[in-house]
């Protein structure tokens, strides 16, 4: 007889917490640009700065600074369900993503970048559309693949912007979201929702072959 294994984990849950810390994320960014626009003040410089030990700071803060108010919305529909999306369908590496990602592709925007400060959650996004896309591929999961398939459906004329085709875009901070979120994608493809193969179980038809896989009838064995 087989079993079909193929998925280890749980089925899909949702909670609330799918929503609450995508939304959470989204009211922060917005209320610092609140208090940019209504008070005068520019946070630009805490941006990510390549290269200078100040500019280390923008890694923790890059996310959460934004231009103007059109950069903060082209961020925010993609930023809320790419998160919400990873929580829900990875949800027990979901934390380690964010904060991971958000750390190494931030790093390697420092590296690599031109000499300009690098702000925005852009780089956040390419990071969670990467890794859903690839962890659903390197998984080999039926429900993963078409959730890969969906990101890429939906996002993947982002791929473009990870080429130096718009001047004033930061698209090393996108190509080093783009490379983290698929680095992390294959560092965490063994850990909760996978494809596993077929398992066989023995029954008493499979005592009628001997071992050579000769089919003996019981009248025979006796």
């Amino acid at each position: 007889m087989i079993t079909d294994n193929s998925i280890q984990e749980a089925p899909f849950r949702f909670d609330s917490y799918v929503w609450k810390i995508p939304l959470l994320w989204l009211v922060t960014i917005w209320l610092v640009y609140w208090i940019e626009y209504f008070f005068g003040f520019n946070f630009g410089s805490y941006g990510i700065y390549p290269r200078q030990v100040t500019g280390l700071r923008g890694i923790f803060f890059s996310p959460f600074i934004h231009g103007s108010a059109q950069h903060l919305m082209n961020n925010s529909i993609p930023l809320f369900v790419l998160t919400a999306a990873l929580i829900y369908f990875y949800r027990k590496i979901s934390f380690q993503i964010l904060v991971f990602g958000t750390l190494l592709s931030g790093l390697l925007t420092w590296l690599i970048a031109r000499d300009s400060f690098h702000i925005g959650a852009s780089g956040v996004i390419y990071l969670l559309a990467s890794f859903i896309f690839f962890s659903g591929i390197f998984r080999k999961s039926l429900r993963l693949v078409a959730i890969s398939l969906a990101v890429a459906f939906w996002y993947g004329g982002m791929i473009w912007y990870v080429l130096p085709i718009v001047e004033e875009m930061s698209w090393e901070g996108h190509l080093s979201g783009f490379l983290t979120g698929l680095a992390l994608a294959y560092w965490y493809k063994n850990v909760g929702l996978k494809k596993q193969a077929y398992t066989f179980t023995k029954t008493e038809f499979d005592t009628y072959f001997d071992e050579n896989g000769n089919f003996n009838p019981p009248s025979e064995q006796e």
